[in-house]
């Protein structure tokens, strides 16, 4: 489901970089944004699908605020050449991500190693900020209760890379675009 950004993009002031975005300006506006009680409130949530409001992000990036109902979870993805952060407001995510660069082209199926996995607990308040070609999946696990985040990416997602895992195999599902997801 997506709500119209008008109204929540607009009582989003925003001062822009001097230059470029860097992964720590996304996370300083992630952080001021998800402690806006007003701004999280006002997001619908659905008790089926994740929602979402498009922001107004720093120096051109990317925003999001997302509504994540129990259980739900993006699957394994990465966000191509775009830097980003991301807090969750309220609830708890939880990320499981890749200590490994995957190759840009040229591959449907790759063996992992057995180290390369990572897992973060986000709760409330809590985020972290992310380089170019991070492969990660976010997941609210909570049986009964939302979990609401923002997010920044820089420069705006040129697409993203959905991925399928079992085990030690991580296989390229599907490209998106951004017209997929608007």
């Amino acid at each position: 489901m997506s709500v119209s950004p008008a109204a929540v993009a607009a009582s989003q002031p925003v001062a822009a970089p001097a230059s470029t975005p860097t992964q720590a300006d996304l996370l300083d506006f992630v952080r001021r944004t998800a402690a806006d009680a007003e701004l999280i409130a006002s997001l619908p949530l659905d008790p089926e699908g994740r929602t979402w409001v498009r922001l107004e992000g720093p120096g051109g990036s990317e925003a999001w605020l997302i509504g994540w109902p129990p259980g739900t979870g993006t699957g394994w993805h990465d966000h191509a050449d775009s830097v980003g952060a991301f807090v969750t407001a309220a609830g708890e995510l939880k990320e499981n991500s890749l200590a490994v660069r995957l190759p840009s082209d040229g591959w449907k199926t790759l063996e992992l190693t057995d180290d390369v996995d990572r897992e973060r607990r986000l709760p409330a308040g809590r985020g972290r900020s992310f380089g170019r070609h991070h492969v990660h999946e976010v997941l609210n696990e909570s049986p009964d209760r939302h979990a609401i985040s923002v997010h920044a990416y820089y420069p705006p997602l040129p697409q993203i890379r959905r991925f399928s895992r079992s085990g030690p195999v991580l296989r390229l599902e599907q490209v998106e675009r951004p017209e997929d997801w608007q």
